[in-house]
This record gives C-alpha cells, sequence and structure tokens, in this order.
C-alpha cells in the first residue's frame, strides 16, 4: 500500500511568539555525502571528503557566534573522514549535531533505489522508522550523543515521519519547507504550509521548524496563487516565473546563500518581519564548502560569493533587523520554560 503522504495542517499547532521579540536566527547544515545532482541515486555514492573544509564555514559562522546545526546522514556518520571534525566542532561547543535522512545511502537496504523512495516518507512506516533508528544509532555512536534535531533528506516528511520521530524520542524536526511541492517527483506538498514554527505529536509535543521559503513582491497576498499559475507546465516555456520575479510582483525566496542572491534573502526577510514572523532559519548543503561538489559552488569564485553572501546577510540580519543567533534546541527548550511557567 502507498504511504499517504498528507499532512493535516490541523495537527500542527502554531507557536505563538511575542510580536517585539528579537528575531532568531538558525543555520541549518545538510551535511552529506558528494553525489552528481543530474545522476540517478545511487548506493555507491559515499565519498565525504568535502567535510574536511567545514571550516571555511564555520570561521564565517563562528565570526557571528553562530552555532550551526549539522543534520549528518548516515556516510557522515559512519566514517570517520565525516564525523571527526564535526565531533571535534560539537565537543568544543562550536556546533550542534542532528539526524539527515538519505535513505538510498541508510541502511538497512531493502527498497529499490528510485526517485520515489529517495523521500523517506514513500518508504512505509515500518522501514522510515528503522533507516532513522539506524542512523540515530550510528550518530550516538560516532558522536557520543544521541540528535534531538531531525531534517529528512530532500524534504521527505510525511504522516510516517511524524509517527517514527515521536517513537525515537526526537524532540525537533527542521523537514518542512514551506510553499514548495514535491508531488511530480513522487514526494509531498507543503503548499498548505506557511514559516511560523508548530508543536505537534500525538503522545507528546515536538516543535516543528520550517525551512524560510515564503514569497516577496507586491502581488501581496495573491502571491501563492499567482506563482502556482505561472508555475504551471503550459507557460514554463514562456518563463513567466522569471518575468515576474524580475518585475518584482512575485518571487518565491528561500533563505539559502546557494540558490537565492543577497538581495533576494534580504526582501524575503523583509517580507517575512512585516507577517510577525520572529524565526529564521538560513539553510545550505556542507558539500558547498568544496568547490565543483554541489551545483551551487562550482568554482573558487563561486565559494568566495556563496561566503560573501553568508557574510553579508549576517551582518544584515544582525544590525538592520537587530536580531540574534539561536539553535533549534534553545529555541524549544525556550517555549518549555515558558509553558512550565504558565502551569506554576
Amino acid at each position: 500500500m502507498t504511504p499517504s503522504l498528507s499532512l493535516d495542517t490541523t495537527a500542527f499547532e502554531p507557536v505563538p511568539i511575542a510580536p517585539g521579540a528579537a528575531p532568531r536566527l538558525f543555520v541549518i547544515v545538510d551535511t552529506e555525502e558528494e553525489f552528481d545532482w543530474n545522476a540517478p541515486f545511487s548506493r555507491g555514492n559515499i565519498s565525504v571528503r568535502a567535510i574536511r573544509h567545514v571550516d571555511r564555514l564555520q570561521r564565517v559562522l563562528s565570526r557571528y557566534k553562530i552555532t550551526p546545526t549539522y543534520v549528518v546522514d548516515f556516510p557522515i556518520a559512519s566514517q570517520p573522514d565525516g564525523f571527526d571534525v564535526l565531533k571535534a566542532l560539537a565537543d568544543d561547543g562550536q556546533a550542534r549535531i542532528g539526524a539527515h535522512l538519505h535513505p538510498w545511502v541508510n541502511p538497512p537496504f531493502t527498497e529499490d533505489v528510485t526517485t520515489r523512495n529517495s523521500f523517506g516518507c514513500c518508504l512505509g512506516e515500518a522501514l522510515e522508522t528503522k533507516k532513522i533508528e539506524v542512523l540515530q544509532a550510528q550518530i550516538a555512536q560516532s558522536f557520543g550523543r544521541v540528535p534531538a534535531v531531525y531534517k529528512a533528506g530532500r524534504y521527505g516528511f510525511g504522516p510516517t515521519t511524524a509517527a517514527a520521530l515521536e517513537a525515537l524520542n526526537f524532540s525537533i524536526d527542521v523537514s518542512i519547507n514551506p510553499q514548495m511541492n514535491f508531488t511530480a517527483q513522487g514526494g509531498p506538498s507543503f503548499e498548505a504550509f506557511d514559516t511560523t514554527p508548530c508543536l505537534f505529536g500525538q503522545r507528546r509535543r515536538l516543535l516543528e521548524i520550517p525551512c524560510s521559503t515564503g514569497y516577496a513582491g507586491v502581488a501581496g497576498a495573491f502571491s501563492p496563487m499567482l506563482h502556482r499559475m505561472m508555475d504551471h507546465r503550459v507557460l514554463k516555456p514562456t518563463r513567466a516565473i522569471g518575468v515576474m520575479s524580475r518585475l518584482h510582483i512575485v518571487n518565491k525566496i528561500m533563505l539559502s546563500p546557494e540558490d537565492s542572491t543577497l538581495a533576494e534573502m534580504k526582501m524575503l526577510t523583509r517580507a517575512l518581519l512585516r507577517k510577525g514572523v520572529r524565526t529564521f532559519s538560513l539553510t545550505m548543503h556542507s558539500p558547498s564548502v568544496e568547490p565543483g561538489c554541489t551545483p551551487y559552488v562550482r568554482t573558487a569564485a563561486d565559494l568566495s560569493a556563496f561566503l560573501d553572501r553568508i557574510t553579508a546577510y549576517c551582518d544584515f540580519f544582525f544590525g538592520d533587523v537587530g536580531g540574534t543567533s539561536s539553535t533549534p534546541e534553545d529555541f524549544f527548550e525556550s517555549l518549555e520554560d515558558s509553558r512550565q511557567e504558565q502551569c506554576s
């Protein structure tokens, strides 16, 4: 039976945040093996050489006293070349470690390697849960700490994922990518979600911190509908989405230095702030620290520009915006402390 990928939005309770609260910035790094993004998925892609250069990113973040969360997948967690440098950072308090599932390189290997099966939520509850459990145990063994934060590779989060995280005692998920739709590849759709942090869970409450993806432009409240219309396959040859973006009518932006410009990241941040958003997730992939390992950073010049965008955005966020750095765990603990105060 094909598992349902439809998330019941009513099962996610928005977290109330005071309008005057200082904006928080989380940095989430999808920490994974290198592979050809244009080739089919393969169980043989387990090289983790790029992570030796993570200091290039860490130096920038440390300048702003940011503690990033490296969500690591199985190839990273199971090879000393992958976890040694990150364990040293975590042991020194400079980083947090979470879990990141790439099903095709994460045992047990019982499913066919297909595009649909690259989304963990498509595997069925038993297999998805087992893969996350194996990953969790490997992280505990390699890093000496049990991860509290989970991020599904390729945003493969569905009802079975939520059940697995609750059963395996995770506290926080950072998988949901608002306004994105992956159904054309057999994956989930998050078009019904926005960037608001939420609580979910049947027997205990877990925290969802969505990716910071949203709309900017003069279309305002009509942005989602207009963008979906322009994204229709009939209009794709006209490149209508690009035209709308250049005209500042509607632009769907993800807060990432990889596929967004500095101007776009600032534009998105201001748009979300006007809506009352106070939590922001800056996301990227660990192989981008080495030229040639992702489509976003192909050359030394690309790498320099990538790091410069992170620097300039941090200057903006901590300067113009007046924001503060945080981690998912710290935010979760602050919510728990607040809840206990209200109950006492």
